[in-house]
């Protein structure tokens, strides 16, 4: 597959580039040989292959869903200038 120059400025159009025609030509060139090399993706067989997300296969692991305060908040109040009834006590803001 190719890519035209029209093609190269248009993209870059998109992307908000500012090219020049060296560049233009260059990129020409790059974005043909990017797309050559995927198309050889398409003649790999892959009827046999598993779909997958990962190599190495895995199962996420799962914990209890419960609510919890995180089991510290003791030790975060300890750090609380004012501390009421396991709140912090902070100044009164809206009237």
């Amino acid at each position: 597959m190719s890519v035209d120059r029209a093609t190269v400025h248009r993209i870059a159009r998109l992307a908000r580039l500012a090219i020049t025609e060296e560049e233009a030509e260059r990129l020409e060139k790059e974005l043909s040989g990017i797309l050559d090399w995927v198309a050889q993706l398409d003649e790999i067989d892959t009827s046999n292959v598993a779909p997958m997300t990962r190599v190495i296969p895995m199962t996420m692991k799962k914990r209890k869903d419960e609510v919890t305060d995180g089991y510290c908040a003791d030790d975060i109040l300890k750090n609380a200038p004012k501390v009421d009834d396991h709140y912090f006590v902070v100044p009164k803001i809206v009237e």
